[in-house]
């Protein structure tokens, strides 16, 4: 077998773990609340509203990077390659460059309201398993 350099190798697993991919994530997984504020193509804003139960599944985005905007509660953002664990207050922010797996949950006991800012290209949802 031939050595693969780091990037071919987290390609290669995204391919192995990845199903089929979605352009509206409304059926996908639970929220409290989910509204549009702004869709262009290529880039649209999204608010998102979890319980301390939900969760936003691991995932990730083939061509758009996510950046997320804490409105209110608190937000706990686990990513893969590499492996990192973030938490989020109001007003604090964090972007995910595309390609890289993410699970999004509350790590509050109270419900956590967020912004979802996606662009520049075309979206997508690509869970993992």
């Amino acid at each position: 077998m031939q050595p693969m350099s780091g990037a071919a190798y987290r390609s290669s697993l995204l391919k192995e773990c990845s199903v089929e991919s979605h352009n509206d994530t409304t059926n996908v997984y639970e929220t409290e609340r989910r509204m549009r504020h702004a869709e262009r193509p290529g880039f649209h804003i999204a608010e998102l509203q979890i319980s301390p139960t939900q969760e936003v599944p691991w995932h990730y985005h083939t061509t758009v990077q996510d950046t997320l905007y804490v409105l209110e509660g608190t937000l706990r953002v686990f990513l893969r390659n590499p492996k990192e664990d973030v938490v989020l207050k109001p007003g604090e922010t964090y972007t995910i460059p595309p390609r890289r797996p993410h699970l999004v949950t509350n790590a509050g006991a109270v419900s956590a309201t967020f912004l979802v800012l996606q662009g520049m290209g075309l979206h997508d949802f690509v869970p993992l398993t």
